[in-house]
């Protein structure tokens, strides 16, 4: 049985035929699910970005389980391990796969992007060697919760954060959250936090962000919100991270960030912006794309079983697999206040 995208919000809960198992496949059965922002565009409006559903889906694919099966090439993984899947089977044989940057494969089958289905179900086959064993600190949930904390990771990466970069990131929800403990585990020794929820932010402050400054949705305070940063600051702004990626958020990133510095735009809020690119390029600030993440479960699981960052006080809300409660939990999600990681149980 899986969740199934019907039509614009509408999720039904339904057989679901499991592919055959390959000889380098594992059979899955799923324990935790997340629900992701994506998740939330695709049953409110059947879109995410450029990707769209255009028939059923099964949806999902933040995820963890235990291994059932595994086909007859598979050395590392048995019945019974506990696992955290990497949602996206990308080619192997382009370019960008060749140098290492399968993030971009345009062949990539990822988990819930149409016209792939996803990991809200009992249970998927996928590729054994994109199934990582967790090790026996670490939870099923926390397994899963590998899938958004590899988004922070991979822009740590990106932006080379180290132990001399001062950080700003634009938004508190769950992409900021983990954006700001994966700068922390990377060694930034401070990190200010920017959002427009009192809520968000108090978390922020809980998990360790070093200052917190509420803004507001108005383009025009831009220029105050900036002095305001710099002040929470105390020194200049490296790197900034834009988890949000409106028009104020890039705008305020581009003016707080030192000359040289560099911002890395996470969220896809806005598909085109207006914002001050010329003043930013005459101080050389480098803008940065993110997409996805590569090579990141391995790390995130280490993050995890060392303690250096700990992502249980993300998941906020838990609910089962039935259908009364798959129409809540993304309801719930959909509702945001105080609603950061909600969780599958399954």
């Amino acid at each position: 049985m899986a969740a199934w995208l019907l039509g614009v919000n509408t999720l039904k809960i339904q057989p679901f035929k499991l592919p055959s198992l390959g000889p380098h496949d594992a059979r899955v059965r799923m324990k935790a699910v997340g629900i992701c922002g994506s998740d939330v565009h695709y049953l409110k409006t059947l879109q995410c970005a450029h990707f769209v559903v255009k028939k059923p889906m099964v949806i999902g694919h933040e995820c963890a389980g235990i291994i059932e099966e595994v086909g007859s090439e598979v050395k590392n993984l048995v019945p019974g391990d506990r696992v955290a899947l990497e949602p996206g089977i990308s080619c192997w044989r382009c370019d960008l796969c060749k140098e290492g940057r399968y993030n971009l494969c345009p062949e990539m089958k990822f988990f819930a992007t149409p016209p792939v289905h996803g990991s809200l179900a009992n249970q998927v086959v996928h590729p054994a060697d994109l199934c990582f064993k967790l090790p026996d600190n670490v939870s099923l949930e926390e397994g899963a919760m590998c899938e958004p904390l590899s988004v922070g990771v991979h822009a740590c990466r990106r932006a080379n954060i180290g132990p001399e970069t001062n950080v700003l990131v634009m938004g508190a929800g769950p992409i900021g959250l983990v954006t700001m403990l994966s700068a922390r585990a990377f060694g930034a020794p401070r990190i200010i936090i920017v959002d427009v929820d009192d809520y968000r932010l108090s978390v922020a402050k809980d998990l360790g962000a070093n200052e917190v400054v509420k803004v507001s949705t108005n383009l025009q305070d831009v220029a105050q919100e900036v002095v305001l940063i710099h002040q929470a600051m105390g020194t200049g702004v490296d790197v900034t991270f834009d988890c949000a990626g409106f028009n104020k958020t890039m705008s305020t990133a581009l003016s707080a960030t030192r000359p040289g510095g560099k911002v890395c735009l996470v969220g896809m809020g806005h598909n085109e912006m207006t914002v001050p690119l010329t003043p930013a390029a005459a101080r050389e600030v480098d803008v940065i794309g993110v997409f996805r993440y590569k090579n990141t479960w391995p790390l995130c699981i280490e993050f995890l079983r060392s303690g250096k960052i700990d992502v249980k006080p993300l998941i906020t809300h838990r609910f089962g697999f039935s259908q009364k409660e798959i129409e809540e939990a993304f309801e719930t999600s959909a509702a945001g206040s105080t609603a950061i990681k909600v969780m599958f149980n399954l």
